[in-house]
């Protein structure tokens, strides 16, 4: 552990007796940020690569980006999500590897594993990074920082490292987990959390970018010292309702749960190509590609949603975002592949280059709730609206059967173990990258 906050402030050298360490009095909620991750997979499973520079992303030539980079990489100026060729400047000494995101989702479940092992109250927001709510209880009175201490440990038993901050809040743990990396555990005690973020820049807070950042410094507001301080009205006039969460957070007050699995919102996935889509054939190969994956991951969470997402992303930048709702709930893509083809049509015409495509899906309600609420609508709008595309294969049973079998094969086997033409075609024009959305490699 390299810092801790005790109650008033001072730092705490490493205590590894839960008697010895000051009461922890509320919540405790720790983020766990898994160190360069992908890298350290990578050194690893390569003991010839430790020590070096080592780089997974995408292909500079194709508009790859950095995934992740490793410690070793990152003294160059390398980092995550940058475009691969400003890496391959900075660092043209570096390993590369597209990477193995088998073998990374496959660690990543053994550290969940531990994580479950704590508490059964985990948020997972990444491949490598998850929320853990470790409040003591009449029932459960361990100290947090032994929790956190023994967490690490068990990580690097698998040959890999963590940063873990702890606090009240999951704003509070967020931050605390990336002051100190690698292996960093910084703890935040109850009470002390004005006094760690009031010097902090205004990005050091999840959900300010660059533009809000500039915003706030127009009005002399760079600290989130001086965010917590500042008129509550101003930031509702610069930022709307995402003022009052950011003014609330500033303040050390943020109180949102860590929701676990079972309160998911959305299954989405998304790809950036490495060459623009131009004909409807291309669209249609990379929109049935994406949809799959959506399809598995909703049944390997045995889940079925109503609302249809598809994002697109064109040559200049520009995005488009659509909606449509389903009759039903459903899992099954060879029957909401069809929609997003119809989907598409109403946001692109032949020629017009797309750079990227996104698919979700979202509304997990129960049945009867999603037939109240479209009997609703229907009753304001053209029931008609919601007509639905011929499915490929018309018979449901047919599909689900189908379906059924190509994810017992790839249980068994893994995700390569069969591919469609439309996968391989569009596999060729990806850029290699890799996302740590957690629903994409769940």
């Amino acid at each position: 552990m390299n810092k801790t906050f005790s109650e008033n402030g001072a730092p705490h050298k490493e205590l590894t007796d839960s008697h010895l360490l000051e009461p922890w009095n509320g919540q405790a909620i720790l983020l766990l940020d898994l160190d360069a991750f992908f890298a350290a997979v990578e050194q690893l499973d390569h003991p010839a690569w430790r020590g070096k520079p080592v780089i997974v992303g995408g292909d500079a030539d194709k508009r790859g980006v950095v995934s992740t980079a490793s410690y070793e990489a990152r003294v160059f100026g390398v980092r995550s999500a940058m475009p691969s060729s400003q890496a391959r400047s900075l660092c043209p000494d570096a390993i590369w590897t597209c990477g193995h995101f088998d073998r990374y989702r496959d660690l990543s479940k053994r550290v969940m594993d531990i994580l479950y092992l704590e508490s059964p109250f985990i948020q997972q927001v990444s491949i490598d990074e998850a929320f853990l709510d470790i409040t003591p209880t009449a029932h459960n009175t361990e100290h947090p920082i032994a929790i956190a201490q023994r967490i690490q440990k068990n990580v690097e038993k698998l040959g890999i490292t963590c940063s873990i901050g702890l606090g009240t809040s999951k704003t509070i743990a967020k931050i605390a987990s990336d002051r100190d990396k690698p292996r960093g555990l910084t703890v935040i005690y109850p009470g002390c959390e004005k006094e760690f973020l009031a010097p902090l820049p205004v990005r050091a807070l999840s959900g300010i970018g660059a533009a809000a950042e500039r915003e706030l410094a127009r009005h002399g507001i760079e600290t989130l010292g001086g965010l917590a301080a500042s008129d509550p009205s101003l930031l509702r006039r610069l930022f709307g309702k995402n003022g009052h969460v950011m003014h609330i957070r500033a303040q050390g007050k943020d109180n949102s749960p860590v929701e676990s699995e079972s309160d998911v919102k959305s299954i989405s996935n998304e790809i950036t190509f490495s060459q623009d889509l131009t004909t409807f054939e291309e669209i249609e190969a990379a929109l049935s590609s994406i949809a799959a994956k959506v399809g598995r991951r909703l049944r390997m969470k045995g889940l079925r949603a109503h609302t249809l997402s598809l994002k697109v992303r064109y040559d200049d930048r520009s995005l488009k975002n659509i909606q449509r709702r389903l009759e039903h709930n459903t899992d099954d893509d060879l029957f909401f592949t069809p929609v997003l083809l119809s989907m598409v049509q109403e946001v692109w015409k032949p020629g017009m280059p797309i750079r990227l495509l996104g698919v979700g899906m979202s509304g997990f309600e129960e049945e009867a709730e999603l037939q109240a609420r479209l009997f609703e609508v229907a009753a304001e709008e053209d029931v008609s609206s919601f007509r639905e595309e011929k499915p490929r294969l018309n018979d449901a049973q047919k599909r689900s059967d189908f379906l059924r079998a190509t994810d017992s094969v790839r249980d068994r086997f893994g995700e390569d173990a069969i591919r469609f033409g439309h996968e391989i075609t569009t596999r060729t024009r990806t850029t290699g990258s890799g996302a740590k959305n957690p629903t994409d490699y769940k």
